[in-house]
């Protein structure tokens, strides 16, 4: 196991908890943490033991410190089972797009509910 690996990726989302139980829902991942974050925010930590997705939402009243999708891509997420993960993905009401089957592995990518791109690819 390398020393070196992205623990967490952090986004800022509409709505942690519709997030956190999408990301429950596809990969099986568990609530980490979650209470009160900067600014009066709030902040839900959904992964594994070993990496998460920090899902941020500022306050209400306040305004996107960062707008969508700038600079990020996608954040890219790799599955044993392609064909489940985009059923659960067609389940959840999200549309997956874009399937690549080329070396080294296959993928799709969908938009989640805040448009927040995600790759999901298969080395299988």
């Amino acid at each position: 196991m390398p020393t070196t690996f992205i623990e967490h990726v952090n986004l800022t989302v509409t709505n942690p908890a519709r997030t956190a139980k999408l990301m429950q829902h596809l990969f099986g991942w568990h609530i980490r943490w979650q209470g009160p974050a900067r600014d009066g925010g709030t902040s839900i930590h959904v992964g594994d033991e070993r990496l998460y997705l920090a899902l941020y939402a500022p306050p209400a009243q306040a305004e996107r410190r960062y707008p969508k999708g700038r600079p990020l891509n996608h954040v890219g997420i790799v599955v044993d089972d392609l064909d489940a993960i985009e059923a659960k993905v067609a389940a959840a009401g999200l549309t997956p797009f874009e399937h690549g089957d080329y070396d080294p592995g296959r993928r799709f990518y969908f938009l989640d509910f805040d448009g927040i791109e995600f790759e999901i690819v298969s080395y299988a």
